[in-house]
């Protein structure tokens, strides 16, 4: 059996409005997503590389609806964890939790959405 570097591949972040929800996530992140249509459903994709193993998206998916509760995706702030939370909340986000130290393991931080997702953030 092989051993991953990441058991997570993959990420979806529900969203009722795709086009609100990706201006949030890119002005958070200091990023563009990429925009397209996939099996009829919008999607706004995080960039990533071939030397990258997790991906993930934003999906309007009428089947999957935004929630602050259950699975928690933590988005990597890259060292910018203040920077982010205040892209966060000038972008409509609200801060749900401020930045907490975890000890050895770094900082982490929850974030509302304009979805009404709660969305993690990490930082070493």
């Amino acid at each position: 059996m092989s051993n991953p570097k990441s058991v997570l591949t993959w990420f979806e972040i529900p969203c009722a409005d795709i086009d609100r929800a990706a201006r949030f996530y890119e002005a958070m992140t200091g990023t563009t997503l990429r925009r397209e249509v996939f099996m009829g459903v919008p999607h706004a994709i995080f960039a990533s590389s071939k030397d990258v193993d997790v991906g993930g998206t934003l999906v309007a998916d009428p089947n999957n609806a935004p929630s602050g509760r259950g699975t928690v995706v933590y988005l990597d702030a890259r060292g910018e964890l203040d920077a982010w939370l205040t892209r966060a909340e000038q972008a409509g986000g609200t801060i749900a939790l401020g930045a907490t130290s975890i000890g050895a393991l770094g900082t982490i931080a929850f974030v509302i959405d304009t979805e009404g997702n709660r969305v993690g953030l990490h930082t070493r």
